[in-house]
């Protein structure tokens, strides 16, 4: 079973961008705060360029969550969700990348 994704977790999209959470509940915690399919998640930081115009990552749409652990009911993200990071005119861009995340609390 993956991981269960939190707060400290660290994501990025795929130009190199920080991801960050802002989670809807809080009440469940591994190292930091359980995120979830539906709270918000904003990128900074992508230099992704298209025909010398910045085109930046600037949020992600989680396609896989978990399929049986849910918080406050939403269905929770881990290592192995997969979310398309997007850009301001809703291209998508690329899959999130999980580069780090807790390894106490694991799930499907």
């Amino acid at each position: 079973m993956p991981p269960l994704l939190t707060t400290a977790s660290v994501l990025m999209c795929p130009h190199g961008g920080t991801v960050t959470a802002s989670p809807g509940a809080s009440k469940a915690t591994a190292d930091a705060v359980l995120v979830r399919k539906g709270d918000s998640f904003s990128i900074a930081g992508c230099p992704f360029v298209i025909a010398s115009a910045p085109h930046p990552c600037v949020s992600v749409n989680w396609i896989v969550a978990a399929s049986r652990v849910k918080h406050a009911g939403d269905f929770v993200l881990t290592a192995g969700s997969v979310g398309l990071c997007i850009a301001g005119d809703q291209a998508p861009q690329g899959s999130v990348i999980v580069s780090s995340t807790q390894a106490k609390v694991s799930g499907l």
